[in-house]
Parts: structure tokens; C-alpha cells; sequence
């Protein structure tokens, strides 16, 4: 087996040096459009904001032209074929918020002002134009509306929400736009070299819990973290993802299918529910090894000592390694010190594909954390990653299987 290692290198900036066109419609969520200009930024990206005139009833030119570091455009004969220079050089669109009004337009190919034109000129791909929409539920649920937001998903154009919540009316409802980290994450995917489409990608994150009694349990340590970086990177790059996720406190991936359970058990069936679809699975959960003999269906009485009977939980990966007809698979093994004979043994003990060792004895690796050091190992090579970023690991991982993968072929 050789031996190769990663250098150390910065996170990839996906949108370093590309340009993004923002369109600002007349919605009270328009204030809102100065922290996505600044996440943007922040990823490298250089930000040319169209307004409408009533967005500037909402949010001034200046605090935009401030986020953005450019000059504001409002009409289109100020800066003359400006609505045509400015998409030629743009990598992607965005309308956030986007009222039901300029979504309409959009649909009918009206064009009748700097926003609507430049829109209509713009001659990027359609998923590289995403929409966040933000209006009154009402509005959001009128059946004109309703066609004219159909025909343009029908052509392959991003929508980012609504969402239910309260409304600036004072209703509840569905309507308000989505947060700028949603709409980041959007952008990051639709600028990332979609390299998994087609892949049907399951993984599993976080911890399960065996219960003692209904208010006791043990579990193993995970934060989920890992996994769900996994799930999110495996989205960007174009695959179709279902995570299943024990008990965590983190956002599902947007795009991601996300099952929760609680229990190996419940993990198990779910995973053995999703397998015959997949063509790549990834085990990345921390599964609670051991369970009790004899949970009890009422809190333990608290003693100075008591005894407990275990019994080993469902070995998963075991079971899919198993199967007849499996994908693609790909384990995690955690150890305190450098175990990786251990990590060694499991690729062939539980018949996977590859596995990724990693000591969580390390300071910055393993749980709770958003970096890890690991060594991916699999049956031709060992490749050892520096500390770097869960999601840099995770795209990582996914660059030796697609390697392997399309070698194999």
C-alpha cells in the first residue's frame, strides 16, 4: 500500500474573483440585502447591486453602495448600455428579496426598467440565477402568482424560499425571505463544479441514544459536525443527498433530505431503507456501541451503587458490508492515539471500501470542532490530511472516491 500526503493549503474560496449581479425589489426585507452583500464579500466575491426605485423607499443607495464598496445602479440611462455590460460580466444573478411583482415581470419578459432589463439580458445558465422571494402570504399564494413562479422553476431557476413565520403585516404565514446564509449556501453550489451529479449519496451523522430509563441513556460523543459536512459538500458538487442524523444541535444542509433517529435501531432500519437507492454511503455517525439489557420503563432509583447489564448495539456498517449488492462505502474510525492498525483492520474485517481513520485525541480533531485531521485510508493507498476545515476534509474524502470510483470503470 503507498503512501501519499496533503499539503497544507488554504480553504478552497469558491467565489474568489467572481462577480455577482443583486437586484433589490420593493419589499420591507430589502434592509436585509446589506448582510448578504457582506457574506459575499467575505467569500471574495465583488458585488454589483441593481435597485429598483421602490426598494430605495426601504433602504438607502448609500448604506448598499457602502456593504458594497461599488456605486448603486437605479437607472438604466445613467451609465448608458449599462444593463447590457453588466450581466456580460457576471457569473451569477440574484433577486433577494424579489417581490411578486419583479418574479411576474420576470416570468412575462417584461422588461421596463434597469432591474427587469438587465435581468432579461442576462445569458448565464438558469440555475445560475437564484430568486428569494419575500411577500405577503396572500400574494404568495395567488394562483396567477402561483403559475408565473411555476413556469420559471419549470425553466431551471433557483428559488430560495419563503419561509413561514411573521410576516411585516403582523400576519403569520409563508412569505418571509430566507436568511443570507441559506442564500450564500445557494450561490456557493451553483458556482461549485457540480462533479457528484447523479450520485445518490447517503450519509450518516451524529450520535444515537440507548436508554437506561426514560430519562437516562448512553451515547457516544458527536456533534454531527463531520457528517453534515459531508452531506453539504456532497450537495454542492450535484448530488442527490439523504442524511441521517442523530440527535444534534445544527441546521440540516440546505437541499439535503435530512431522517432523524435516535437509536442504532432506528438508524439501522433507516439506512437499510435507503441503501438499495444509493450508489455512494458514507458512515460517518458515532453510534452508541453498547445498550441496555433491560431498559426500565421508570426512572432508576438513585443508589451508591447499581449494576448494569449491556448488550452490543447493531454493528451497521457490519451489516451493509454485507450485503449481497451494496454502493460504494466508506467508514469513520475514531481512536484515542494513533490506532490506525485498528482503522486498517475494519476495511477488510467489515468489507468497505474505504475508511478514515482519525485520533480524536488530537487537539482541533474529532468532536466538537470545525476541524479535523485525519488519514484516508482505502485498499490501493493511505492519503494523510493536514488539520484543515471538516468541509476541505470532506471534499477531500470526496475527491479520492470519485478517483477510485472512475478509475474502476
Amino acid at each position: 500500500m503507498r503512501n501519499a500526503e496533503y499539503g497544507l493549503f488554504a480553504r478552497p474560496a469558491v467565489l474568489k474573483g467572481k462577480t455577482i449581479l443583486l437586484g433589490i425589489t420593493g419589499s420591507v426585507a430589502a434592509y436585509k440585502a446589506i448582510d448578504l452583500i457582506k457574506k459575499l464579500k467575505q467569500e471574495g466575491a465583488s458585488v454589483k447591486v441593481i435597485m429598483t426605485e421602490a426598494s430605495k423607499r426601504f433602504v438607502t443607495p448609500l448604506s448598499i453602495e457602502l456593504a458594497a464598496g461599488e456605486p448603486v445602479y437605479g437607472d438604466m440611462f445613467d451609465v448608458p448600455l449599462s444593463h447590457v455590460s453588466l450581466p456580460a460580466g457576471a457569473d451569477l444573478f440574484i433577486i433577494a428579496p424579489a417581490t411578486a411583482n419583479s418574479i411576474s415581470k420576470y416570468a412575462q419578459g417584461i422588461a421596463d426598467d434597469m432591474l427587469s432589463t438587465t435581468l432579461l439580458a442576462f445569458n448565464g445558465a438558469p440555475e445560475r440565477i437564484i430568486i428569494a422571494p419575500a411577500m405577503n402570504w396572500r400574494m404568495y399564494e395567488n394562483p396567477v402568482f402561483k403559475k408565473n413562479l411555476d413556469y420559471l422553476v419549470s425553466l431551471g431557476i433557483q428559488f430560495i424560499g419563503p419561509e413561514k413565520g411573521s410576516l411585516a403585516c403582523g400576519e403569520e404565514g409563508i412569505g418571509r425571505i430566507s436568511d443570507s446564509e441559506k442564500i450564500l449556501e445557494s450561490v456557493i453550489a451553483a458556482l461549485t463544479k457540480q462533479d457528484m451529479a447523479g450520485e445518490q449519496v447517503l450519509v450518516t451523522a451524529g450520535p444515537t441514544r440507548e436508554y437506561i430509563d426514560p430519562v437516562r441513556y448512553i451515547t457516544n460523543r458527536s456533534s454531527g459536525k463531520m457528517g453534515y459536512a459531508l452531506a453539504r459538500i456532497a450537495r454542492r458538487r450535484g448530488a442527490d443527498v439523504t442524511l441521517i442524523s442523530g440527535p444534534v444541535s445544527i441546521e440540516p444542509p440546505l437541499g439535503v433530505d435530512t431522517l432523524l433517529a435516535e437509536s442504532a435501531q432506528d438508524m439501522h432500519t433507516l439506512v437499510m431503507d435507503n441503501i438499495p437507492m444509493s450508489t455512494l454511503f458514507i458512515m460517518s455517525a458515532a453510534v452508541a456501541d453498547f445498550m441496555s439489557a433491560e431498559p426500565k420503563n421508570s426512572k432508576i432509583e438513585k443508589k451508591d451503587k447499581y449494576s448494569l447489564n449491556l448488550l452490543k448495539t447493531v454493528d451497521i456498517l457490519e451489516a451493509v458490508g454485507k450485503l449481497r449488492k451494496r454502493p460504494f462505502t466508506v467508514g469513520f474510525s475514531a481512536e484515542t492515539g494513533p490506532r490506525i492498525d485498528r482503522a486498517r483492520k475494519k476495511l477488510t474485517s467489515k468489507n468497505i471500501d474505504m475508511i478514515v481513520f482519525n485520533d480524536v485525541s488530537r487537539k482541533g480533531s474529532g468532536f466538537d470542532v470545525d476541524t479535523n485531521e485525519v488519514v484516508i485510508i482505502d485498499r490501493e493507498a493511505e492519503k494523510k490530511l493536514p488539520l484543515m476545515d471538516k468541509e476541505d476534509v470532506a471534499a477531500a474524502i470526496f475527491d479520492r472516491i470519485l478517483e477510485l470510483k472512475y478509475n474502476s470503470q
